[in-house]
């Protein structure tokens, strides 16, 4: 069923004046077969230091309609981009061609990767006819990736149970092998697309028999059954749209593949069957909350008994404010903060906490204490070329070097 490659053509040359950009149009040999691996053309005109070519025909899709262009070699240089320019099609080369206008060359696609964007093309008609006939969800638009694709239903929200429906029955009708067919129509009279077309004149539609009729330039499958299997994974709320990522073909097994081996891992580790690790792994998250929750409990007891000691150690200042420093070579912050809340329940008291890396500086204030940390530590930093901020009870700032720390305690008069 597949055909290898197109006929050959016998070498020509072609005058040089047809070379000229208003008038050439490239032939597009995929519009009516998607499985030509290999062809050959004539050079029509080169450019970029024959980087960029032109040809009379191609087989090269390009960059068009949300599906990536196609890969391979043209007179055996890696062709590494395929630009659509309206009448004409640009082949990007990663070497000069090395031949001239009038010149013959074969062109080679990529396959693996032609198929793949078939595969995920053709699911996604596929998909979207599905949405649309059965949940009445329209597809707003699409996004065809390297590794997966996306296609963005015009609804705030769609359940599982829909998502679960909608896959199956896409592969329902992917085993049901259905023709998948090209046509060219006239605009004027073509009739059952799914989405209308604003285009006027001949369009080119894909129909898969009895789910849908499309216009579209893309690359596609002959019968649902070469889509493969049909995946859906990742949902995600877009503005007022939901995206919903699938895979399809060799895509969708990789990555069940890759599932199951992730699945078999996280098994290993719990030393437990494939079935059973949800349901253990769901058991240990509610175990680290709960020691997580203890452990916060317990610093904060610990910070209070810590609190209570450093303010019997601190002896009172004339104006009865008990003033303390505690210095931190790294990191630190959050243990210091839990400290210092503590330091400053307890009755008129003032802490500093510095840290040397990165240079930085909290500080907190008891209600009674009559200083309002936000203030001054905003002042005592301005002169210093740091910055920072805070309420009236807790600031915390930051100097520009380790040595600037000790004259923030000079300034406090801690």
């Amino acid at each position: 069923m597949v055909q290898a490659s197109g006929p050959k053509r016998p070498q020509r040359r072609i005058p040089l004046a047809s070379t000229s950009l208003a008038t050439t149009v490239t032939e597009r040999l995929y519009y009516t077969d998607a499985y030509l691996r290999t062809f050959d053309a004539v050079v029509v005109e080169t450019a970029d230091d024959g980087r960029r070519v032109y040809l009379d025909r191609t087989a090269f899709y390009p960059t068009s309609g949300g599906q990536p262009c196609d890969a391979g070699t043209l007179g055996g240089v890696a062709v590494v981009d395929v630009v659509d320019e309206g009448e004409r099609v640009a082949h990007v080369l990663a070497a000069p061609l090395g031949a001239g206008p009038g010149a013959t060359v074969e062109g080679r696609i990529d396959w693996e990767r032609r198929f793949d964007h078939m595969q995920q093309h053709t699911g996604q008609h596929l998909l979207s006819a599905v949405f649309a006939d059965l949940y009445g969800l329209e597809t707003v638009s699409v996004h065809f990736g390297a590794t997966s694709s996306t296609l963005d239903l015009g609804a705030p929200s769609v359940d599982a149970a829909t998502l679960r429906a909608a896959e199956a029955r896409a592969n329902a009708v992917v085993w049901e092998a259905r023709p998948v067919t090209v046509t060219f129509e006239d605009a004027a009279v073509a009739t059952g697309l799914r989405k209308p077309s604003e285009r006027s004149g001949e369009l080119r539609i894909v129909s898969i028999e009895g789910i849908d009729r499309s216009a579209c330039g893309g690359t596609h499958v002959a019968r649902t059954a070469e889509i493969g299997p049909v995946l859906l994974r990742r949902v995600e709320k877009i503005r007022r749209e939901t995206r919903v990522e699938f895979l399809c073909g060799a895509r969708a097994l990789a990555a069940a593949r890759a599932d199951w081996e992730t699945l078999g891992r996280v098994a290993q580790a719990l030393s437990a069957a494939p079935e059973e690790a949800p349901a253990l792994v769901a058991g240990l998250r509610e175990q680290l909350k709960e020691a997580a929750s203890a452990r916060r409990r317990l610093e904060a007891e610990l910070a209070q008994h810590r609190a209570h000691d450093l303010w019997e150690r601190t002896a009172p200042g004339s104006d009865g404010v008990r003033r303390a420093a505690l210095r931190r070579a790294a990191g630190g912050m959050d243990e210091l903060r839990a400290l210092a809340h503590a330091f400053v329940a307890l009755p008129r008291t003032m802490l500093l906490g510095l840290v040397t890396d990165p240079p930085s500086v909290l500080l907190a204030t008891s209600e009674d204490s009559g200083i309002d940390a936000g203030a001054e530590l905003r002042r005592v930093l301005a002169d210093l070329g740091g910055r920072g901020g805070g309420s009236a009870r807790i600031a915390q700032g930051s100097v520009p070097a380790a040595d600037a720390l000790e004259r923030v305690v000079a300034a406090l008069g801690v």
